[in-house]
């Protein structure tokens, strides 16, 4: 199943909303573009929403982190939204859970870009 990527904005926030898998492949490459693209364009403060994901393996655990690593590298921010199905356990035993910051509510998480 192709990861689909639908992007909106909340102020100055961009929230990525992706539905599917992140596993090696097509599906890691497209969430690699995706994050690229949005700090070529400038956006500063990016969410991205895994409530609709259903499965994600060592490759797209590693592909977060990437992305995290790219954004604050480039002055951006990066934060994970609804972790809350079985992602939670992959990001506690990789230790992802204590490098990316990640939220179960959108306001909260929105808000905690201005703070």
């Amino acid at each position: 199943m192709r990861l689909k990527v639908n992007i909106r904005e909340v102020g100055d926030v961009t929230i990525v909303d992706l539905s599917g898998r992140i596993v090696m492949g097509e599906e890691t490459a497209s969430l690699r573009e995706t994050v690229a693209k949005m700090l070529q364009e400038g956006k500063k403060n990016i969410l991205l929403n895994l409530a609709d994901v259903s499965f994600i393996d060592s490759t797209g655990v590693g592909q977060l982190v990437s992305c995290y690593v790219t954004a604050e590298n480039r002055g951006a921010m990066l934060r994970l939204l609804n972790t809350q199905k079985h992602i939670p356990d992959v990001l506690r035993i990789t230790r992802v859970d204590t490098i990316i910051p990640r939220y179960a509510d959108e306001k909260a998480a929105v808000a905690s870009f201005s703070s």
